[in-house]
C-alpha cells in the first residue's frame, strides 16, 4: 500500500496527477487547505479534524506531516509514502522549510521508504501536467524497486520543459547547500522578501546545477 499527501492541498492538480502516475494500492492522505513552506510543524495542541472523502481518501485539517501521523493510524501496513507533485522546486536547502519534503521525512521517522516529488517552475511559469505525469511515471520505475537506504528519503525535482523539449535525464546527485537570496524591502518597520528563487546561487554537481540545467535530480537525504 503507498500513501499519497503533499502541501499543496487535498484538490491539488500535482496530488491528482501523482495519483494517475501510479498502477497499484493507494490511499490518499493529505491536508485540506494549502500548507506550503510550513516545513516539519505537526500539531499536538488541538484537535486535528479528518474528514473521509471516500474509502481511500482523508482530507486532514493539519500539516503535511499530521497527514502522514494519522494516515499510518488509519492504515496498516503502508508501504512506501509520496509526496508531490508540488507546484515548485524543492531543492537544495528548500527542503527544511517544504512540507512535501516534511511528509516523507515523517515517514522516514518510522522506516517506510518515502519519496518527495517536485516540480520546478521557471520564471513560476504554468506547469505541464501532462509532461510531469510522464515524468513521474518514469522515475516512479526506477525508485520504487530502490528504497533509499535505511534513515534515508529520496528527494525528487522535475525540471521545467517546454512540450517539444524532449525527455530529460535522470541525474543521481547531492543536494546544495548555499543560502537562498536574503534580500528585502524596507518600509518603516516592516521588511518584505523580494528574494528571486531562480537567482539562488548554483553548485556544480548539486540538484540545482542540474535541475536548472534542464536534468531530473533524485537525492538521497538523511533524516
Amino acid at each position: 500500500m503507498l500513501l499519497l499527501t503533499n502541501d499543496d492541498g487535498i484538490d491539488a492538480p500535482g496530488l491528482q496527477t501523482l495519483q494517475r502516475a501510479i498502477a497499484g494500492n493507494t490511499i490518499v492522505v493529505a491536508p485540506n487547505t494549502e500548507f506550503s513552506g510550513c516545513g516539519h510543524q505537526v500539531t499536538t495542541h488541538r484537535p486535528i479534524t479528518v474528514e473521509q472523502r471516500s474509502e481511500t481518501a482523508w482530507a486532514i485539517a493539519g500539516t503535511p506531516a499530521d497527514c502522514v501521523r494519522i494516515g499510518l493510524h488509519v492504515h496498516s501496513p503502508v508501504h512506501w509514502v509520496l509526496a508531490g507533485v508540488n507546484a515548485g522546486g524543492n531543492l537544495g536547502v528548500d527542503i527544511y522549510t517544504s512540507g512535501t519534503v516534511a511528509a516523507v521525512r515523517e515517514a522516514a521517522f518510522h522506516g517506510i521508504p518515502s519519496i518527495a516529488l517536485s516540480q520546478y517552475r521557471k520564471g513560476k511559469r504554468p506547469v505541464n501536467w501532462a509532461i510531469v505525469q510522464r515524468l513521474t511515471e518514469r522515475v516512479l520505475a526506477e525508485l520504487l524497486n530502490r528504497p533509499p537506504a535505511p534513515g534515508h528519503f529520496w528527494n525528487v525535482n522535475f525540471p521545467y520543459l517546454e512540450p517539444e523539449d524532449p525527455d530529460p535525464d535522470i541525474v543521481f546527485c547531492p543536494p546544495c547547500v548555499c543560502p537562498l537570496p536574503m534580500h528585502y524591502t524596507v518600509a518603516g518597520s516592516t521588511y518584505q522578501y523580494v528574494g528571486e528563487y531562480g537567482q539562488r546561487p548554483v553548485v556544480a554537481g548539486t540538484d540545482v546545477a542540474y535541475c536548472f540545467g534542464g536534468k531530473i535530480t533524485i537525492s538521497q537525504i538523511a533524516i
